[in-house]
């Protein structure tokens, strides 16, 4: 069965029980007090009859007006009085039979009674008149609450279910196509991505924390680590195939010229130097993409660990030096927290260290290795760097273009890159939870923001 038809289903069940136990409990307490209160009815005029008939004719004047002004006769009214004798003996008064024997027992013995047979209902009191003697009083009418009102309203709440139950039946499904129509969309959004365009996310509310928000950010996130992983494999063979190819090519190049007749002794000793000074070049590179590909996503599953900021930096300095002794890395440590576990941040270090590598080397290699400036600080609840520097920085209406695989800026023609070291960066901050905002000014340079929350325990 459908998700939604079990929404529409359970809906459906909960308000029509409820309408249901509702409506009885309501028809209950009516019935019951249309009951009541009907024999009270039948207990005041009783009362009043015997009175009117059997006390002074003052008195009774006073109470068959006042009977006749407020008291209306019920449908089939019929009241009855007979004396009693001393010894209250009642099956020999004629005109008795007509009434239910248990009732008129019950009458006798206890002073009052009620019985209903149906439609009728009957009240007996035995009434002790002012020259103290005994009469039994028994009414009988009918009950025209009941066998009218009653049905009235019986009916009434009938069609009142049914409505209900429409009305329910729409909402339910009204309520269930809204419910069920963010996982329809995430189903269709999940359908479209796959390994040619992880870069794609599901659309988040930041306002809400429901179910399915809570659903898509655990996605995306799923996707963070799954594009990291996948764009650091690329980063590393992109990288080791473009880098190792030129000194190898040159390696093979002067190896077959030299070989391929006699040649002068100076000669080969040239040529040996010139291979000598492609492989050391080849060492270099082969050294530095090791250093990368240890700091990359193995795809192993990696705990997140407490990480300081200021020892991540100096980390990823030497790193960037070792890569290209050219680039050049000042941090400023001016603004430096006096408390320095408010630095800790949750982190899975190596591809933190990754992320940042990325930023920094791009900051050195399009300022043609001018001095990057890093700098760090903290607020209540983030932990912020600053990586900028005076390169030749990135056209204005390129930049919604940046985190875009393999995207390159129009002004990059002469340095060597692939794209991927800027998107790369940001699905590993998003995995901590981080942001990444890029400024930049053409010919001015680049600042790049990382905004991480600090560690959940200090």
């Amino acid at each position: 069965m459908k998700t939604q038809n079990k929404i529409i289903l359970v809906l459906i069940a909960v308000f029509v029980g409820y309408t249901i136990l509702f409506s009885v409990f309501i028809y209950y307490n009516i019935s019951n007090y249309a009951f009541a209160d009907f024999y009270k009815r039948l207990e005041i005029r009783a009362i009043t009859t015997a009175k009117f008939q059997l006390e002074e004719k003052e008195d009774a004047e006073v109470i068959r007006e006042l009977r006749q002004e407020h008291l209306e006769t019920l449908q089939d009214e019929k009241i009855n009085l007979y004396p009693l004798s001393s010894d209250r003996s009642w099956k020999a008064i004629d005109g008795i039979e007509e009434y239910n024997s248990g009732f008129v027992e019950e009458v006798v013995t206890s002073g009052t009674a009620t019985f209903n047979d149906q439609k009728t209902f009957y009240y007996g009191v035995v009434y002790r008149s002012s020259d103290q003697k005994d009469y039994l009083v028994l009414i009988s009418a009918e009950n025209y609450f009941i066998t009218h009102h009653i049905s009235y309203f019986r009916n009434l709440l009938f069609i009142s279910l049914g409505v209900a139950f429409l009305i329910i039946l729409l909402i339910s499904f009204l309520f269930s196509r809204k419910i069920i129509e963010p996982i329809n969309q995430i189903i269709h959004r999940v359908n479209e991505i796959s390994t040619g365009n992880l870069h794609k996310r599901l659309p988040e509310q930041s306002d809400n924390d429901d179910a399915i928000s809570k659903l898509t950010r655990t996605f995306n996130d799923m996707l963070n680590r799954l594009e990291t992983s996948f764009e650091s494999q690329k980063n590393f063979i992109s990288n080791a195939s473009h880098e190792l190819n030129t000194p190898l090519t040159s390696i093979i190049g002067e190896a077959d010229v030299a070989l391929s007749k006699l040649r002068e002794p100076a000669y080969y000793i040239e040529t040996l130097m010139t291979i000598l000074e492609d492989a050391e070049k080849l060492s270099k590179k082969t050294s530095a993409l090791l250093l990368l590909a240890q700091t990359g996503f193995d795809g192993k599953k990696q705990k997140f660990e407490k990480l300081r900021v200021d020892q991540l930096i100096m980390d990823v300095k030497g790193t960037v030096e070792k890569i290209n002794p050219k680039n050049q890395v000042q941090i400023d440590f001016s603004l430096l927290p006096e408390n320095p576990s408010l630095l800790k941040i949750d982190a899975i270090e190596p591809l933190m260290h990754l992320a940042m590598s990325n930023l920094i080397i791009n900051g050195c290699k399009y300022s043609n290795h001018e001095p990057v400036q890093v700098a760090f600080g903290v607020t209540d609840t983030q932990v912020i760097i600053l990586v900028k520097d005076q390169g030749i920085g990135i056209p204005q209406n390129e930049l919604q273009f940046i985190y875009d695989p393999y995207f390159r800026a129009s002004n990059t023609k002469n340095h060597e890159g692939y794209g991927i070291g800027l998107p790369l960066a940001r699905n590993i901050i998003r995995m901590h939870k981080g942001q990444l905002y890029v400024s930049s000014e053409t010919g001015k340079g680049t600042v790049a923001r990382v905004v991480i929350p600090i560690g959940s325990s200090l």
